[in-house]
């Protein structure tokens, strides 16, 4: 089964929204880990609008399982990644307009910063992901930068289920990156709009190594607690497979 790794970016929102220190995304964490999660994910942005670097501090010193950090293609990002070493960085697109991540890296516009980031990393002894979109080209770039996974971005996918229960040709999509990807020796991770309804498609991809949730458990927790909120997904995976 797939491992989950739980982002914790909408607690820091929430906390945000007032300007004050709660809620505290590192107590989400804590619960997070209660209820199974097996890696903590956080985006430090570079507008900064809710992880917070002494958030990523105090998560480095206090997550037993592995942090992954979300971060753009930046000097300053990558400093402070290579400063605070966490078990894994993934590299993502970022424009301050949007709301939420829209889509993959654009390898092929820039194949040389983003490949200077990745060995600067890897370098650090940090893991690198690349959050790509299901396209071969993009993905057989990134296999020859080094990169140790590929997190496909499932967005796409997510509004198709909406539509046609199991994504149709959109998880067709995945499922041939996800075999391309381990071809070229890398491992398969996804994220991005999965929920408690659409999930376990994905998470039946073969050899599926993590999936990425943040707003479906974070929105769930409100209700019901961060960890059993965790819990619930961990289970749900689980019976997928």
């Amino acid at each position: 089964m797939p491992q989950l790794g739980v982002n914790i970016d909408h607690v820091a929102t929430i906390r945000q929204a007032r300007g004050t220190n709660e809620p505290d995304p590192v107590w989400a964490a804590v619960q997070a880990e209660l209820g199974g999660a097996d890696c903590i994910t956080i985006h430090l942005r570079e507008d900064r609008r809710h992880i917070q670097d002494r958030d990523l501090r105090v998560l480095q010193e206090t997550v037993k399982v592995r942090l992954n950090l979300e971060m753009a293609c930046v000097t300053e990002i990558i400093q402070t990644a290579c400063n605070t070493c966490p078990s894994q960085v993934t590299l993502v697109p970022e424009r301050r307009e949007e709301v939420t991540t829209e889509g993959g890296l654009d390898l092929l516009s820039d194949p040389r910063g983003a490949s200077e980031a990745v060995k600067r990393l890897r370098d650090a002894g940090i893991l690198v992901s690349l959050f790509l979109d299901p396209d071969p080209k993009q993905i057989d770039l990134a296999g020859k930068m080094g990169a140790d996974s590929i997190e496909l971005h499932t967005g796409r996918y997510a509004v198709a289920a909406e539509r046609e229960p199991g994504g149709g040709s959109e998880l067709a999509r995945l499922e041939s990156a996800g075999r391309q990807i381990i071809a070229l020796g890398m491992d398969l991770l996804a994220g991005h709009g999965l929920t408690y309804r659409n999930v376990l498609p994905v998470a039946r991809i073969s050899q599926m190594k993590e999936l990425n949730i943040g707003h479906s458990i974070v929105s769930r927790s409100i209700f019901v607690g961060m960890e059993a909120a965790v819990r619930a997904m961990k289970q749900l995976i689980s019976v997928g497979k």
